[in-house]
């Protein structure tokens, strides 16, 4: 049995994701069901099946707990980008 939900989300956000569903052939309703279905299935816990490729890197390198990839990687890029 279906139960209505509403949800708050900024205009823009919403047309925006209107217009992914559509271009996918699909409604918003169900894309976001689908996601709903993604995210509670899983338990934080639960490991995802990896490769042993990736296994095997696994602990290859240590990093800092408090280590920002995104701005790490955004310098990164920048740095790239000015020097060339």
């Amino acid at each position: 049995m279906d139960s209505k939900l509403t949800l708050n989300v900024d205009k823009d956000l919403a047309r925006k994701a209107k217009a992914y569903a559509r271009s996918r052939g699909r409604s918003l309703s169900g894309l976001v069901e689908s996601y709903f279905k993604i995210i509670t299935s899983k338990s934080d816990d639960e490991e995802f099946d990896l490769s042993a490729k990736v296994k095997s890197l696994l602990g290859s390198i240590k990093v800092p707990e408090d280590f920002d990839y995104k701005a790490d990687l955004s310098g990164q890029i920048s740095k790239k980008h000015l020097n060339d």
